[in-house]
């Protein structure tokens, strides 16, 4: 009131209005601040669902490797073919936390959060803070990254440094720092140390770091050179270990070739298409019986560059390489993680271009309501895959009144090129579930398929069996089946076969000696 009369004629009243006009902004901002904050709260809090689940047979594998103690690690990195920089990391959290498997996952969990506020730091430089919620709600929604976030797995760690270095390059747009083009070179080859396959967001980062530096040829050399010359110099010891990975290629993946389905899957997820489209009509309808047009806001050239080679060039590396060549790498969700930063900020940028908040926030509710649904009423979401926690559980039950032998086919691909371990198998990276989820009868390795190995193991196992007159059971993944069943055929001159069950996904039979004692009653439940 005292301002509106500070002048005669009403000349206090423009002051007035902008100051109750900020003020408004000021409150809608603020408002709008916490929205986008409960909406990353809630996007978040989905990650957390699955983190009791037990491990999948590929978390096992990074237990496996921490198992034999600090100095065993090293020693274990080429048999397993894991992260030697995750592995230290997961085994020093081991001494904070435990080894139960929320305790394993933490490290994942808080490595991906990370990962979601550098990519939110990185959006906010690349258009604003409103920008770079949705781009963050976008990342966090999606399932490969609801996936990885518990996984027991490095993933999280590589989209960590993903993100880190996206913010760097973008840093580097405006700034001639030598110290920060080392920085970005260091980073991107910590993309590499703690996955292979996240080498594909390497050319992206490259096309843009020379294209932002088109213009200046003398810095882009300069930096262009440190940043490689660090890059270089990090990924030496590597060296090693991608030689090896080169003379195996086709003993670690497996999988369909992926089809161009599948590339729509990875680019187009159904519920941000859905919750797009249904954004999309409502606002046209909205703005139409308004009579007004819908505000659009444009961005710059580089922008709109730079988000679209983030999310094709790691795609079409990827896709291309599945498609061409006998590796299936794109068929498993998990391996695209380098291309989602870059994918949400090309779905934020599309979404982002209706100006009005409300078009943005509708965007986020139903985003997030769609997304967060399935989650929340399926049973299935509180599983992380299959284990062979309930298998090996049953059969630890069930062998343990007479020490029955367990054959076990491996779940891991490579070991249908090697030789079964003669041994200590319970210790050997192809049977990593024993190394956590433990059982005390002795083991009989057998590859995961149906091949020589598994015929000439089996058979010499077979024959001291039937000479001891003693009962064993087999245990197998859906892809040892076909061995499963071969194994019963074989024995079923000598034995009585019986279906204990399928847990998991994985099968348990039980043989029994003819004229011998039959063990407990089958389980009557199945996972």
């Amino acid at each position: 009131m005292k301002i509106v009369g500070a002048s005669s004629g009403g000349q206090g009243t423009i002051p007035a209005q902008n100051g109750l006009q900020a003020q408004g902004e000021s409150l809608t901002n603020r408002g709008m601040g916490w929205f986008y904050a409960l909406m990353l709260i809630v996007s978040v809090a989905i990650w957390l669902i699955a983190i009791r689940a037990p491990l999948r047979v590929d978390e096992t594998g990074s237990y496996w490797q921490i198992a034999g103690g600090l100095s065993g690690i090293w020693q274990r990195q080429f048999l397993s073919l894991g992260s030697p920089a995750y592995s230290y990391i997961l085994w020093f959290s081991t001494k904070l936390l435990g080894t139960s498997e929320i305790a394993l996952r933490m490290p994942s969990v808080l490595a991906m959060l990370g990962a979601a506020y550098l990519l939110y730091l990185a959006a906010r430089e690349l258009v604003d803070p409103q920008f770079a919620a949705i781009a963050t709600i976008v990342f966090s929604l999606n399932y490969s990254v609801v996936f990885g976030a518990i996984d027991v797995r490095p993933y999280a760690f590589a989209v960590l440094l993903t993100s880190a270095s996206i913010l760097t390059l973008l840093r580097l747009r405006t700034n001639d720092s030598n110290w920060l083009a080392a920085l970005f070179g260091l980073l991107a080859a910590g993309v590499v140390y703690f996955h292979f396959l996240f080498a594909a967001i390497l050319p992206a980062l490259l096309v843009c770091f020379v294209a932002f530096r088109a213009r200046n040829r003398k810095i882009l050399l300069r930096q262009c050179c440190i940043a490689l010359a660090v890059f270089t110099a990090a990924c030496i010891p590597l060296v090693p270990e991608l030689q090896y990975l080169a003379r195996t290629p086709n003993s670690h993946v497996v999988g369909p070739t992926p089809d161009l389905s599948a590339l729509r899957r990875a680019l187009v997820p159904e519920w941000l298409f859905l919750s797009a489209a249904l954004t999309f009509a409502l606002t046209a309808l909205f703005f139409a019986a308004r009579n007004r047009p819908v505000g659009i806001m444009h961005f710059e050239r580089w922008q709109v560059l730079f988000v679209a080679c983030l999310a094709s060039i790691p795609v079409a590396i990827l896709y291309t390489a599945s498609v061409a060549t006998s590796l299936p790498i794109f068929s498993t969700h998990y391996h695209r993680l380098s291309a989602i930063p870059g994918i949400s900020l090309c779905w934020a940028m599309a979404l982002y271009r209706f100006r009005p908040n409300v078009v943005r926030a509708t965007f986020c509710i139903i985003f997030v309501g769609l997304t967060a649904s399935p989650y929340v009423r399926s049973p299935k979401s509180k599983e992380h895959d299959y284990s062979w926690k309930y298998a090996l559980r049953v059969v630890e039950d069930r062998s343990a009144k007479d020490d029955a032998p367990v054959v076990i086919c491996s779940n891991f691909i490579e070991a249908n090129y090697v030789a079964m371990p003669t041994e200590s198998p319970k210790a050997d990276r192809l049977f990593a579930p024993l190394s956590y989820y433990k059982i005390t009868s002795p083991i009989v390795p057998l590859p995961e398929g149906l091949n020589d190995e598994t015929r000439k193991v089996f058979l010499r196992f077979l024959r001291e069996a039937e000479q001891k007159h003693e009962r064993f059971f087999a245990v197998g993944h859906e892809f040892s089946f076909q061995a499963l069943d071969w194994i019963a055929d074989t024995a079923a001159t000598e034995y009585s076969v019986h279906s204990v069950g399928i847990f998991d996904r994985v099968r348990i039979l039980e043989f029994v000696p003819r004229g011998g004692p039959i063990g407990p009653e089958p389980e009557k439940s199945e996972r």
